[in-house]
């Protein structure tokens, strides 16, 4: 009786972990998305010259792709410090 109950619990934290697993590939794919096109509309020009990023465009996506990071690293530390506290969002 023991096997069965065990079994049903893996089942269910299976699933739990399954869905956390989705939703976390969700939140990447959105800051993935979301870093792509900001990044790609302050960096490259609509009309493009050359089939591969000129030493400018590569510098400007490396530095707006650590700046987007770093913001975000601050935001969710902010949020982290205000939900500890206890204070509204």
């Amino acid at each position: 009786m023991s096997f069965f109950m065990n079994s049903a619990a893996n089942q269910t934290v299976n699933m739990q972990n399954m869905a956390m697993a989705e939703q976390e590939l969700e939140m990447v794919s959105d800051l993935f998305n979301r870093i792509v096109s900001s990044c790609h509309t302050k960096c490259i020009p609509k009309t493009y010259i050359e089939g591969d990023l000129n030493k400018g465009e590569a510098v400007c996506i490396d530095r707006c792709v650590s700046k987007f990071f770093e913001v975000n690293k601050s935001v969710g530390t902010k949020l982290q410090q205000m939900s500890g506290a206890g204070l509204p969002m």
